[in-house]
């Protein structure tokens, strides 16, 4: 199978002389990513904040006084999503109250897409960049191993030549170079962890500020609907 033909180890250990620091620069890249994504998460979030206990007794005040156009105009101020979903229902306050839970059900959706997005690029950084610098190491595991083929047939054709030269000391193995790839794969596979550690921390953390933000969500569209739910009984009086 490896005489005179195409073979797939031959090909990839030559793929694997090419050496690992492609992968290395890879990983950088992949670090430099994840950080510029996670400051911009950061920002983003941050800008979303508000005071939401305030809004939500603000806006129930207005709702039982029967001011829509106040209540829609305190909501547009806050620039939090839970103030987003609660406007979608009170645009639907004249179709019914099944009309704005449904409107707030579809604007929870839209927000939680948005909060969410590029948070997939994170978990994919942080599973999977420990498995990208262990193919450096193996990569690198592959050089050190053909160094040692290498050196232990050279030292077999030295001690071949000594013998026939009269007896002469022949050169013994150098472990050193091979130690050194050895050492050099093992940082492929320290820095896959480096870049994989901060993106699960980030994304894990992220995700428990996505789940907050449309709890909070949830808290005022029930406030909205509880609203809406009593005003025809206030419209009655």
């Amino acid at each position: 199978m490896h005489q005179g033909g195409f073979s797939l180890i031959r090909l990839f250990t030559s793929f694997a002389m090419l050496g690992a620091e492609w992968v290395m620069w890879v990983l950088v890249a992949l670090s430099v990513a994840s950080v510029a994504l996670m400051l911009e998460r950061a920002r983003y979030y941050r800008s979303l904040d508000d005071d939401l206990e305030k809004l939500s007794d603000e806006v129930r005040g207005l709702l039982r006084k029967g001011d829509l156009a106040g209540a829609r105009a305190r909501l547009e101020k806050s620039p939090s999503p839970a103030a987003a979903v609660a406007l979608a229902g009170l645009a639907e306050f004249d179709s019914g109250l099944k009309s704005a839970e449904e409107a707030m059900a579809g604007a929870t959706v839209r927000v939680r897409l948005n909060l969410e997005s590029y948070l997939s690029f994170l978990g994919t950084v942080g599973n999977n960049a420990p498995f990208v610098g262990l193919f450096g190491t193996v990569i690198g595991i592959i050089q050190a191993f053909d160094k040692l083929r290498a050196g232990e047939t050279a030292a077999r054709d030295a001690a071949r030549r000594a013998a026939q030269a009269g007896g002469a000391m022949a050169p013994t193995l150098d472990t050193g170079a091979v130690m050194g790839t050895l050492a050099e794969a093992l940082v492929a596979t320290a820095i896959g962890l480096l870049v994989a550690i901060p993106a699960v921390a980030a994304f894990n953390y992220f995700q428990r500020r996505v789940k907050s933000l449309v709890a909070s969500s949830d808290t005022l569209s029930h406030v909205v609907t509880a609203s809406l739910a009593a005003a025809p009984a206030s419209k009655k009086d």
